[in-house]
């Protein structure tokens, strides 16, 4: 018999809480606001948003985000620097395709989202790792890296970053923008959580410190509704000089199937213009913070002084380090003895350093599951 799956994760055990699932619940997924947007478009009697889309994307969405995205981050943002993609993933899949050729090098932070790192060997690409420290990407060892090597481009997550939920510092986005013009390489930056701040408003977006002249856009930011609003719409953007964006919507690609996401972003820009993305965000916002903080608790009651971890200001992960010695994929198994399950670090870098981290998301479950799930993660560790 055909087994039938529509998600990653249909298959999952329900007794076991794995930690690991980075996605929201979908207790989270807000399918009363999306039926009460596609009423609105489809009332309108419109039929273009079911053609070839145009190649930047819809034109009133990139409106309606450029505005949405200067209302939540302070920062001016014009149309005309968005292009619509299909989720970020397929932002950064464009950007390796267009911009990068085999063997060309590129910079990561250590520790960097493992998913990404999976996009950059699909495209034979030479990765380089950037130390980082409780406040992101160390620029002195960055510094040392451009004197042995040229990258096209470094990949940055410079807000809540995933896995360490570490955020950049101002002025350390503008240095880094300015050794990008030095040393002629663009910056990715994964801008996925930005908007997901619980106990601390994050600096600026990386796009406002690329002002596009001095620096002759260096600065490709990715956003995605993923996080903000539901992963299975499939929908983020590239903010850049349009330059940049050039390289992209002047592709085969899009030539042939027209701009990305056409459909979706009409019911999105809905979603916008009423108002109805900042109530869920603020939704959101609210729940993870809850969740995180239970994170946090449950492994200070279970495991104390034996993990130490920051708590993470935004975001959906904590990025948690073992006992020095302890290795996080060989208790694994372990763990899933005891119906628990993670990520150990050593998928975020090669560096055995981080053999004794692991990623825990607070995303997924409420705070019932999320205080059970830590305490099967203590037996596992060794603590009863």
């Amino acid at each position: 018999m055909i087994t039938i799956r529509t998600t990653q994760i249909d298959n999952r055990d329900p007794d076991v809480i794995d930690l690991g699932i980075g996605q929201p619940g979908f207790d989270l997924l807000p399918l009363r606001i999306m039926r009460r947007a596609a009423a609105v478009r489809m009332a309108e009697g419109d039929a273009t948003f079911l053609n070839y889309g145009y190649e930047q994307g819809d034109g009133r969405f990139r409106v309606a985000l450029a505005r949405y995205l200067n209302e939540q981050t302070g920062v001016e943002v014009d149309a005309g620097q968005i292009m619509a993609t299909a989720g970020a993933s397929q932002a950064l899949d464009m950007i390796c395709t267009y911009f990068t050729e085999p063997g060309d090098t590129v910079f990561v932070e250590r520790p960097s989202y493992f998913l990404a790192l999976r996009i950059f060997a699909d495209h034979k690409l030479n990765v380089v790792e950037i130390a980082t420290d409780e406040n992101g990407l160390v620029l002195e060892a960055l510094e040392e890296a451009l004197a042995q090597h040229k990258p096209t481009f470094l990949y940055t997550i410079p807000t809540f970053q995933n896995p360490s939920g570490v955020t950049l510092p101002a002025e350390r986005r503008q240095r880094l923008v300015e050794l990008s013009a030095e040393h002629d390489f663009l910056i990715v930056a994964d801008e996925a959580y930005h908007l997901l701040d619980y106990s601390a408003c994050p600096p600026p977006p990386m796009s406002s410190f690329d002002d596009g002249a001095r620096h002759s856009g260096r600065v490709l930011s990715v956003g995605s509704f993923s996080k903000i609003l539901a992963p299975g719409l499939r929908l983020g953007w590239v903010q850049a000089h349009p330059s940049l964006l050039e390289t992209l919507t002047s592709s085969g690609l899009l030539d042939s199937g027209g701009g990305l996401a056409p459909f979706t972003s009409n019911l999105v820009r809905v979603v916008l213009d009423r108002g109805w993305q900042e109530e869920h965000r603020h939704f959101l916002r609210q729940t993870y913070q809850r969740r995180a903080t239970a994170l946090a608790e449950a492994l200070h009651t279970h495991l104390g002084d034996r993990v130490t971890f920051h708590m993470p200001q935004g975001g959906f992960f904590i990025w948690v380090a073992l006992p020095q010695g302890m290795d996080a994929a060989q208790l694994l198994p372990h763990a899933h003895q005891q119906k628990t399950s993670f990520h150990p670090g050593a998928k975020f870098g090669s560096h055995p350093s981080l053999s004794r981290y692991l990623r825990l998301s607070f995303a997924f479950y409420n705070e019932e599951k999320l205080e059970e799930g830590v305490r099967r993660l203590a037996r596992v560790v060794g603590i009863q």
